[in-house]
């Protein structure tokens, strides 16, 4: 019997991979994992009026970002009920094909609400995570698969402002990261007796929701600074599959089997009650990035090491241009970071971290991470205006687009030639119109 539920296992995993292209976008970062997609033909420039393929409006804003698995689209969403919404959109016209209720919850917290997370899929199943801890997978066509509140299980999250990391699927296995603070304060958003509390990583069966393992992960860190709305990311390293996290003032690599760490490496020497980390990371060519926050510096590790590698492993540091809350791309063997308060966009040499060029942006903030594709990074600012850079040799702005309908924190999704941009009330499809393949 064991054997042939691992024959099972590994017969969804193997369908899992087959069911997706690389034209797809299947998580919030993109088929790499890094920001990036391989495509061409993209567009350069369009209007909010010409240049669409549609738009769609949507129930209720949401920082998440679009996912797509051939012709279908899928975004989370609040309504004006306080619902919490997985929806489902026809790639070729816009069309809303499904939504379905997850969860139910109408906080927000500054700029956050319980609809941050966004969805994931392996083109056989789509899996969305809420702010409450509900979460639930469906097929294709609607049908719910299962459901858990993980809320419930392990205590509502003790997130200062409200939970913002996203579900991963690799290898068949679905990751869930929950990085919070111990105990929970008395003014938190969801106050509960019991205060105490584990910053944990899980991995689930995508097929059933049962748990694979679940991985304590421990921390030094003080007050909110334990706190992370990162998403944990896949990375083949020297150590096998291995999964990276980033939050608590570090990052760490377990093994994808068992969540056993592997290594972890302090982000950066000064402590601070109030360092929450939002950026996720990045595995690259034996390379680990992550970000600290608030002026702290970009770094990358060696993968391959065991215990604290902080120093051992350190490649290098950039600290002139650091990101707060966008996380870096990869495009090309080429690395952006992205400024969003400043407006600065830096690419630098993703295996010495030396600075290539730095250009301004003729932008308000910028809450959305850099996409790219097609030699191009795609971004828009919270007051919705789409911007267009060469990835190229020299800073480039190539073009400026006012969509409006602010504000705007979900960054570009790119799928079969086309850009996916959500704005706090529209879904626009940039490109021509689809094509069924």
């Amino acid at each position: 019997m064991k054997r042939l539920s691992l024959f099972v296992a590994g017969l969804l995993a193997t369908s899992a991979v087959w069911a997706l292209t690389d034209q797809d976008w299947p998580n919030w970062r993109g088929p790499a994992f890094n920001g990036s997609a391989k495509a061409t033909g993209l567009p350069e420039s369009w209007s909010a009026t010409n240049g669409l393929a549609w738009t769609v409006d949507l129930p209720g804003p949401s920082g998440a970002t679009p996912v797509i698995a051939g012709d279908k689209v899928f975004l989370t969403s609040t309504d004006s009920q306080g619902n919490l919404l997985l929806l489902c959109f026809d790639r070729n016209e816009g069309k809303k094909l499904w939504e379905q209720p997850v969860g139910i919850g109408s906080k927000v917290v500054g700029r956050n609400n319980l609809a941050a997370s966004s969805p994931v899929t392996d083109g056989q199943r789509v899996i969305c995570m809420f702010g409450t801890g509900d979460i639930a997978a469906f097929d294709l066509d609607g049908k719910e698969l299962w459901k858990r509140d993980l809320g419930k299980e392990f205590g509502r999250y003790s997130i200062m402002w409200l939970y913002g990391s996203s579900p991963m699927l690799d290898q068949g296995r679905l990751y869930v990261q929950v990085l919070q603070r111990n105990p929970l304060p008395d003014d938190y958003p969801f106050n509960e007796a019991k205060k105490e509390r584990e910053s944990y990583v899980m991995a689930l069966n995508p097929a059933d929701g049962k748990e694979i393992w679940r991985q304590v992960r421990a921390t030094d860190s003080t007050k909110e600074s334990q706190e992370s709305y990162a998403s944990p990311i896949p990375f083949k390293g020297p150590h096998g599959n291995e999964l990276l996290v980033v939050g608590g003032d570090h990052v760490s690599a377990h093994k994808a089997e068992t969540g056993e760490e592997l290594w972890r490496a302090r982000l950066y020497e000064k402590r601070d009650d109030w360092y929450r980390i939002v950026t996720s990371p990045i595995g690259y060519k034996g390379l680990v990035y992550a970000s600290g926050p608030k002026g702290q510096p970009v770094v990358a590790f060696r993968d391959g090491g065991k215990g604290n590698v902080t120093t051992e492993k350190l490649a290098w540091s950039f600290s002139e241009s650091p990101t707060d809350w966008a996380t870096p791309l990869i495009l090309d063997d080429k690395f952006f970071v992205l400024d969003g308060q400043k407006h600065v966009l830096t690419r630098l040499n993703p295996e010495t971290g030396e600075k290539v060029w730095t250009g301004k942006l003729d932008s308000d903030v910028i809450w959305s991470s850099p996409t790219g594709a097609d030699g191009k990074i795609y971004l828009v600012s919270e007051r919705g205006t789409a911007l267009v850079v060469s990835a190229g040799d020299e800073f480039k702005i190539l073009a400026k687009i006012e969509l409006g309908d602010g504000p705007v924190k979900s960054s570009v999704a790119v799928a079969h030639g086309q850009l996916f941009i959500r704005t706090a009330h529209k879904l626009w499809c940039v490109g021509k119109a689809a094509s069924t393949n």
